[in-house]
Parts: structure tokens; sequence; C-alpha cells
């Protein structure tokens, strides 16, 4: 995952709130890690170079479904709700 000046915000999370219409300023005040500097040379990094960008974010995308994918085949949601409240104390099922 990248990271954005040394801090823990990712790439994606900034790239989002570009897209979403969010200023550099806007940015900062979401993620007070990251100072102004950081988020103009990040958004003039997306800006020059938004196809590798876009490929980047869309591997993700497509690692995290298989993950996703992955973890609900092992660990499958059906009668969940159920099973949880079966462990309540005082609860009937």
């Amino acid at each position: 995952m990248i990271r954005v000046g040394g801090t823990r915000v990712s790439l994606e999370s900034v790239v989002i709130a570009f897209d979403r219409g969010a200023s550099a300023e806007e940015i900062v005040e979401s993620f007070p890690s990251l100072d102004l500097a950081a988020v103009y040379a990040t958004l003039a990094y997306v800006l020059q170079e938004r196809p590798r960008v876009d490929e980047y974010l869309a591997r993700r995308d497509k690692k995290l479904a298989e993950i996703r994918a992955e973890v609900e085949e092992r660990f499958p949601a059906t009668g969940l709700r159920a099973r949880l409240l079966a462990r309540r104390p005082g609860t009937a099922t």
C-alpha cells in the first residue's frame, strides 16, 4: 500500500477525497497527519500520472475483492446472527 508523506494515510484515501471534490486544504483537514506540501505533491503526481494511479487502484480493488471472497468462503455469514444471539447470556433461541 502506498502511503503519503511518511504517514499512515493511503494514496487511495487522498485520491478518493480529491475525486469527490475536496481541495488540498480540505484533505489536510480530513487527515491532520498530512501537511499541505505533501498533499499538493501527491495531487501533482496523481494529475500527471493518472493512468498509472488508476491502474494501481484497480489492482488494489481486485486484490481486496479476492481477499473478501476468500474470507467469506472460509467463514460464511449464513446463520451468523443466530449463532451470535445464541452466545448472548440470557437469550433463548
